[in-house]
């Protein structure tokens, strides 16, 4: 299999790129900056240096050819402003969906957030809201394709290290207690599996720590 990751040097692009190349599929990832190439070469992926920010569609959808799907993981990060939550976390997720169109790749995981389903409180931190708003938008706009989509919303992402148990369901979800935190680990694992189940297509789903095998939660969804 042969994947593109959008925001391929992310703490989930980089573990996603891991687990792919150990399997032996070829990852692809895209990054911003030329300094980030040895660092995706280290975790076995090829990189490309693409700035989503300016590029065209038909400029990203040259390095998606021959590929088998595509991932959005890219996001603006900390410290950057409202405005870069529009243009990194909305809109280069469209351009990511318009170029795969161009390119013929079908499938397409979108990295989302909780939450993006309940308008921001009065008195939320005005860049988080633009966030929310930013993840929701970019869902809206991938579920209106033609793509074989899949929307992932991770809760609050921790890096302490994966222990293979998740807590996977459509929307909304009632945790029953479950801390609604997941590791970065743990949702890279799920992004593998649910490369490999297209079953899941079409499907929104939230992603929590549980006690379900990555494999057992991913295929249960897909039913």
């Amino acid at each position: 299999m042969r994947v593109v990751i959008a925001g391929g040097h992310g703490k989930i692009g980089l573990r996603l790129a891991a687990l792919l190349a150990a399997r032996g599929d070829v990852a692809v990832g895209v990054v911003r900056n030329p300094e980030h190439r040895a660092d995706l070469e280290s975790a076995g992926a090829t990189p490309v240096v693409l700035d989503l920010e300016s590029a065209s569609a038909v400029e990203l959808a040259d390095h998606l050819r021959d590929a088998d799907a595509v991932v959005f993981a890219a996001g603006a990060g900390p410290g950057s402003g409202a405005q870069r939550k529009d243009t990194v976390d909305r809109a280069a997720a469209v351009l990511l969906a318009d170029a795969a169109h161009l390119a013929g790749v079908r499938r397409y995981l979108l990295v989302s957030s909780t939450g993006v389903d309940d308008p921001p409180a009065e008195g939320t931190d005005e860049v988080w809201a633009a966030y929310l708003r930013a993840k929701k938008a970019a869902e809206d706009a991938i579920a209106a394709t033609d793509l074989q989509w899949t929307i992932l919303r991770p809760g609050r992402l921790t890096d302490d290290p994966g222990t293979n148990s998740v807590l996977l369901r459509p929307p909304p979800l009632d945790a029953g207690g479950v801390a609604a935190t997941v590791t970065r680990d743990d949702t890279a694992a799920v992004l593998v599996a649910l490369l490999d189940t297209p079953g899941t297509a079409g499907k929104v789903l939230e992603l929590r720590e549980g006690t379900a095998d990555v494999l057992e939660a991913t295929t249960a969804v897909a039913r």
